[in-house]
């Protein structure tokens, strides 16, 4: 029985992303929800359809999915992004041409897997805000994020910071808030 529902389970997902990206595409929408689409990965199909429309999406969702990583042609595809969320995923690390979204202003990795922070993004002038919490991460560089013109937020809550760490970020001079768990 339930290998008679997989397929069905599988091609209902399918289905739904083809609604989404054609939705997107229609009706000339600057947002791309693939949010809750149990993908593993940024469908290859899909760069092809958004191919003429990737220059005006500017948010893109792709919470609560099982992605373990995205790839350098997504960040290549989607050059004018504004916002990114990719909370609740399995993400381990992001490729070096994140650091290339030059109008990325907000990035969401809350709840995935990452261990190390991710510096590239420390290169993204326009960042304002990054949400990291519920990762592993134990170590931030804090001269890099102070470099970064435009952070105003940066959410660090339920990693394994290190104590060391945690007394630094609250000795560092404030140039942007940092919300940590102080009880780790």
């Amino acid at each position: 029985m339930s290998e008679i529902r997989r397929p069905s389970i599988m091609a209902e997902a399918v289905a739904n992303v083809a609604r989404r990206v054609n939705a997107t595409v229609e009706e000339e929408k600057d947002t791309l929800d693939l949010s809750n689409c149990k993908l593993i990965s940024f469908p290859d199909g899909v760069f092809r359809v958004l191919n003429s429309v990737a220059e005006k999406i500017h948010i893109v969702t792709l919470a609560d999915n099982e992605m373990k990583g995205v790839t350098s042609k997504f960040f290549k595809t989607f050059t004018q992004l504004r916002e990114l969320d990719l909370h609740g995923n399995v993400i381990t690390k992001l490729p070096d041409v994140v650091g290339e979204l030059e109008h990325l202003t907000s990035i969401n990795l809350a709840n995935n897997k990452l261990s190390v922070f991710p510096e590239r993004l420390t290169q993204i002038q326009s960042l304002e805000r990054i949400n990291l919490e519920g990762n592993d991460i134990t170590d931030v560089p804090m001269e890099k994020l102070q470099a970064m013109p435009a952070l105003k937020c940066i959410n660090l809550k339920s990693n394994p910071l290190d104590n060391n760490l945690l007394t630094a970020i609250q000795q560092f001079p404030q140039t942007f808030e940092i919300q940590t768990t102080t009880d780790n």
